[in-house]
């Protein structure tokens, strides 16, 4: 029988198109239905027609068939597995969660999971995916639920507090934490293994070893080797020294005390760390700006949608550029549905809830952590070993994720306004107020349960 997997958000040309490639890559044993659903039209027809030109030209017709829609609920029953890639509003809607906080000083470089940004951004998020899962509900109540969308923790969170589907959250940083860590270093990175624990996009990795050796002190090595002005040491030296190389000041910093690792690297660790959110407040640059263009990121998000058109448009084969091995979100996907489908009980890092995995975190705290992927579902490994520095880190976060996840839940424009407060990233209530007021206006047409 054919295993059906549904992507909502299909939109996403980038994650679908590196989905399809290892759907198609891959040694299967019976056929598959891929079903795309986006609420644009004319980004599923794009893609829906870039898929079957994949399909078609990897002679894959017989083992995947491929069915698109608008609407979710007409290709949802039946479903294996259930995929969220959605971003409510798109790129315009996500400039608006960062260039309002602009105008009160606050500046940070991706704002899609913490900080205003990402609060802002679960308030239309959190409601769209609680849908999706009632909806999972309602018509394939044994499929396994991915979600990719930010911010995942607090959506996770609100998905299982909301309606008990068990969704699992997936992100590919760690893995490209450890890839940049290996070059580095110099280190091969298929020898490395990582022990981790955190929230997404502040994943802690506290233990790095390399064919089975600690590979701390070769990464500190790296470090001390790295070029800086004349010998200089300190934190001036990190200054002129880290648009230029791997891995960030703030990154470099936690390396040396803590002989750890933020995989996500300073690009979304210093959302973490506010007190660098000024301007000119990052080692005399600004963040989002200067360094870690939010612009940039956006323009690329803009090319990579007009490229897709125009792949959909082309009467031609697929350019061979297009099917070089793409690293992404999508990476780690096909290998836990494989663990799924076969029991193979491999280990992968996921967002799940706690419960009591680690003792110095809150027990329904949704974490990014260890789990073994198996025929029955997922098994959080017990973490006995984790450092308690970094529970207080984390703790302060996993507040404000609680309290964004109930605001959003509730339509709750005073929670919405605590948790930004709570971050300690307005030094004055009253602003905080009247950048809370701006943030919910300018999402009004998305964030319905506020009035």
């Amino acid at each position: 029988m054919a295993k059906k997997i549904v992507l909502i958000g299909a939109g996403s040309a980038v994650f679908t198109q590196g989905l399809v490639m290892d759907l198609i890559s891959q040694k299967w044993n019976e056929p598959w239905e891929l079903c795309l659903v986006d609420i644009d039209k004319t980004a599923l027809d794009a893609m829906g027609v870039i898929c079957k030109k994949m399909i078609k030209e990897k002679k894959m017709e017989d083992t995947i068939k491929l069915s698109c829609s608008t609407e979710r609920g007409e290709l949802l029953a039946g479903a294996d597995f259930v995929v969220t890639t959605i971003g409510v509003g798109g790129r315009r809607a996500w400039e608006r969660d960062v260039f309002i906080p602009r105008e009160f000083g606050i500046y940070q470089p991706v704002g899609d999971s913490v900080a205003p940004g990402g609060i802002s951004r679960a308030m239309r998020m959190i409601p769209a995916v609680v849908a999706i899962a009632e909806d999972i509900k309602k018509y394939c109540p044994n499929a396994f639920f991915f979600n990719y969308s930010n911010p995942m923790t607090s959506i996770c969170r609100a998905v299982r507090k909301e309606t008990g589907v068990p969704v699992i959250g997936l992100c590919h940083g760690v893995k490209n934490g450890v890839r940049k860590l290996a070059r580095f270093a110099g280190l091969d990175h298929k020898k490395l293994t990582e022990h981790v624990v955190g929230l997404n996009h502040f994943v802690i990795i506290y233990r790095l070893y390399s064919d089975g050796r600690d590979a701390w002190p070769q990464v500190i090595e790296a470090l001390d080797k790295r070029a800086t002005p004349a010998g200089a040491k300190g934190i001036a030296s990190k200054r002129s020294a880290f648009p230029g190389v791997d891995i960030g000041p703030l990154s470099s910093e936690f390396i040396r005390l803590y002989r750890a690792y933020p995989a996500s690297d300073d690009r979304h660790y210093s959302e973490f760390t506010q007190q660098y959110f000024g301007r000119n407040g990052y080692f005399g640059k600004t963040l989002g700006v200067d360094v870690y263009s939010f612009e940039k990121t956006i323009e690329g998000g803009d090319t990579s949608y007009a490229r897709t058109q125009e792949y959909a448009r082309m009467k031609d084969p697929l350019p061979k550029e297009f099917w070089r091995k793409i690293e992404g979100e999508h990476e780690q996907l096909m290998s836990i549905i494989q663990s799924i489908l076969h029991d193979r009980r491999e280990v992968f890092n996921i967002n799940i809830p706690n419960n009591g995995s680690v003792a110095s975190l809150p027990y329904d705290a949704v974490l990014e952590m260890p789990a073994i992927a198996a025929a029955h579902g997922f098994v959080p490994l017990r973490i006995e070993d984790f450092p308690s520095v970094f529970s207080g880190m984390l703790s302060k976060h996993i507040g404000i994720a609680e309290l964004t996840a109930k605001a959003a839940l509730e339509g709750s424009r005073c929670l919405f306004e605590e948790a930004i407060w709570q971050g300690g990233y307005m030094e004055s209530r009253i602003q905080t107020t009247e950048m809370a007021a701006r943030l919910l206006d300018a999402q009004k047409k998305y964030n319905l349960r506020f009035k």
